[in-house]
């Protein structure tokens, strides 16, 4: 397993690790992030499928460094699975500190419920 792969995969492990042992977002059970996950790996395709094609490529990667697997149009699948690690991590960190959530755990309903705060 190439360097890169190996990597990739890490990190996959290391932010669904994040998740479900210390931040419990449920944003995995959310169909808004699994929506915008669509999102991003159709606008990922073309463009990392252009940047990285055989024929011509702009990005060159080390052939040892990767598994082999390429997918779309001719993308590493470890491309993905960084794609996949980088966005999550933003939205986990995104919804951690939303000042809501942060309520809700402490039983405040301040800012939990925002039409009742100003009574």
């Amino acid at each position: 397993m190439g360097e890169y792969t190996a990597l990739a995969l890490l990190a996959a492990a290391a932010v669904v690790g994040v998740e479900l042992a210390w931040l419990r977002t449920g944003l995995f059970t959310r169909a808004a992030y699994w929506l915008t996950m669509l999102i991003v790996f159709a606008f990922q395709v073309p463009v990392d499928g252009w940047l990285t094609k055989a024929s011509a490529p702009i990005v060159m990667y080390r052939e040892s460094a990767m598994s082999g697997i390429r997918v779309g149009w001719n993308s590493p699948i470890e491309d993905f699975v960084f794609g996949f690690t980088l966005i999550t991590l933003v939205l986990l960190v995104w919804v951690a500190q939303d000042p809501r959530r942060a309520a809700a755990r402490s039983g405040s309903d301040d800012i939990a419920n925002p039409v009742t705060a100003d009574r």
